[in-house]
């Protein structure tokens, strides 16, 4: 694939995490996203890896062997360990998930910066984002992967405009990064709200009926019996997402849904490491107990391909 595709990609997908049709697509938006993966402990770690490391670096550390998991996680819990007494509390591995996600945001935006600035003038233009991201695609009525160019060009502008606090249609780099995950800034929650009501309200009515709730997360074609979790979802949409009772979800229903504002998912995904990795259940993990679960923190699946493997120098 293209860089230009892949771009053009990742903007009709910034809020699509991509799913087997019966799998649960998750459409809560974390602050800081810490990963677009189901959390299922019982499936895999998936989600603790992108949480713990960020989603590249949770890559590279599949490419590791056990060993090498362990000796490069030890590093990492020596820099969580913030007044170095040997013992890492929750409140450290919070501080800890948020740096990483941070990170992942900066470092992505700067990987699509000299993509964009064509003109290498420090900024970027709608004009710049539009004619890299889309270029000739618009110039075919009918184009062979059935993308209709046109409309997600629109969506684009929108949220560029949402970006652009001045108005000026140039971004800085703060504002690129607003537009690019607009779900870190709350200037933009009303758009990243609207997009996914657009998304989901497929009869097009301005709210979202259970039904469309269900249809974003599941495809029941050929699978009978609808699994456990999507009858809990259609408990969760009548007792908890339908406010008002009213059959549907509007624009705050939605928002409390996927952007809630009572939860910080960084805390939890912190108590959730402690408590899966506190062996002797004082509250504190120390970097024993820590590598030990070092599946949970960082995988590990040992390659025998003989390539030479990409490693990072910060651990």
């Amino acid at each position: 694939m293209d860089v230009r595709h892949f771009l053009l990609c990742l903007s009709f997908c910034t809020f699509c995490a991509l799913s087997k049709p019966t799998d649960k697509k998750e459409r809560v938006h974390h602050d800081p996203q810490l990963s677009d993966k189901l959390h299922d402990d019982e499936q895999n770690f998936d989600y603790d890896h992108d949480a713990f490391l960020g989603a590249d670096d949770a890559k590279t550390f599949d490419q590791l062997t056990p060993e090498e998991s362990k000796e490069r996680l030890g590093m990492i819990v020596d820099k969580i360990d913030a007044d170095k007494d040997g013992l890492v509390t929750e409140g450290e591995l919070t501080a800890w998930i948020k740096k990483t996600q941070r990170k992942y945001v900066y470092d992505n935006v700067e990987r699509q910066w000299q993509e964009f600035d064509m003109d290498q003038d420090g900024f970027i233009s709608w004009d710049e984002y539009r004619n890299v991201t889309y270029g000739t695609y618009l110039d075919d009525p009918d184009p062979d992967d059935g993308f209709n160019y046109k409309q997600m060009m629109v969506r684009d502008e929108r949220r560029f405009k949402m970006a652009d606090q001045d108005g000026d249609l140039i971004a800085s780099k703060e504002e690129f990064t607003a537009f690019l995950h607009p779900e870190e800034y709350d200037y933009m929650k009303d758009i990243v709200v609207l997009e996914t009501m657009e998304d989901i309200d497929k009869n097009g009515d301005g709210v979202i009926d259970l039904e469309e709730y269900i249809g974003d997360m599941y495809n029941q074609d050929g699978d009978g019996e609808e699994p456990e979790w999507v009858k809990t979802e259609r408990e969760q949409f009548v007792e908890f997402r339908d406010k008002n009772r009213d059959g549907k979800m509007d624009k705050e229903e939605t928002k409390d849904w996927i952007l809630p504002s009572d939860y910080d998912h960084a805390e939890a995904e912190a108590r959730h490491l402690v408590y899966e990795s506190d062996q002797n259940k004082d509250g504190r993990l120390t970097k024993e107990e820590i590598v030990d679960k070092y599946d949970l923190f960082v995988g590990s699946q040992a390659t025998d391909f003989g390539e030479a493997l990409v490693r990072h120098d910060e651990f």
